[in-house]
């Protein structure tokens, strides 16, 4: 069985963030500027690894110049040597969010197209809330396109409603984004049902516990 953990990203992560946003959210315009959320004391980034397997850094050769001039913006040049030994864990998928005074707002969540329906979206989503119930977070709120029927099944899972449209937010195809967010994360309905889903979770993707799994440790 495949073991997939949890941890804070690092600097070394950000070309393959890089990659999996590219995969998963193709039309989006500007990507996120990874390197330098990190420096960002509002913002959180998590990423979903799997364990055993390394990444191979992709040939420069052939890069168009936009890209390779992002890949220097982002910091590309400096993580190079260390990639081209081949000794980076594997990254699967990326959570971000921003801590605004007492609310978690979660921007991105995306997982590689060929690690999908692993649990690994559930895997990130619960990190990220299980994040903010530790940063005293009052509630987290996210938006999802309108048409995205699969996210807003697994955000109602995990207690997120629709409070709001925002019309026309998506620019690549002017598509309504839905606002969703959770009732008070220091209810006991909320904490109850959050520690149901969570031993769901354990048995589910038969996470062994380490010293930087989130949330899993």
């Amino acid at each position: 069985m495949t073991a997939f953990s949890v941890r804070p990203m690092h600097i070394e992560d950000l070309p393959q963030a890089v990659e999996i946003e590219r995969e998963a959210f193709p039309t989006q315009w500007p990507p996120t500027p990874f390197k330098r959320e990190l420096d960002n004391k509002m913002a959180h980034y998590l990423v979903a690894w799997q364990e055993g397997h390394r990444w191979e850094a992709p040939p420069r050769r052939g890069v168009p110049l936009l890209l390779s001039r992002i890949g220097h913006m982002l910091g590309w040049g400096r993580l190079r040597a260390r990639h081209d030994h081949n000794d980076q864990p594997f990254i699967v998928g990326v959570v971000g969010f921003w801590l605004l005074y007492d609310e978690v707002h979660i921007t991105t969540i995306a997982v590689r197209v060929n690690h999908r329906r692993l649990g690994l979206g559930e895997m990130l989503l619960h990190a990220s809330i299980e994040m903010a119930v530790a940063l005293r977070a009052r509630v987290v709120t996210l938006e999802v396109r309108a048409t995205n029927s699969g996210a807003q099944a697994l955000y109602q899972k995990y207690g997120l409603h629709q409070a709001g449209v925002r019309r026309g937010y998506y620019t690549d195809n002017n598509e309504d984004a839905l606002i969703m967010t959770t009732d008070s994360l220091e209810s006991a309905s909320f904490r109850e049902g959050f520690q149901r889903l969570k031993q769901n979770l354990i048995k589910r993707m038969h996470a062994a516990p380490s010293s930087e799994n989130w949330p899993l440790s």
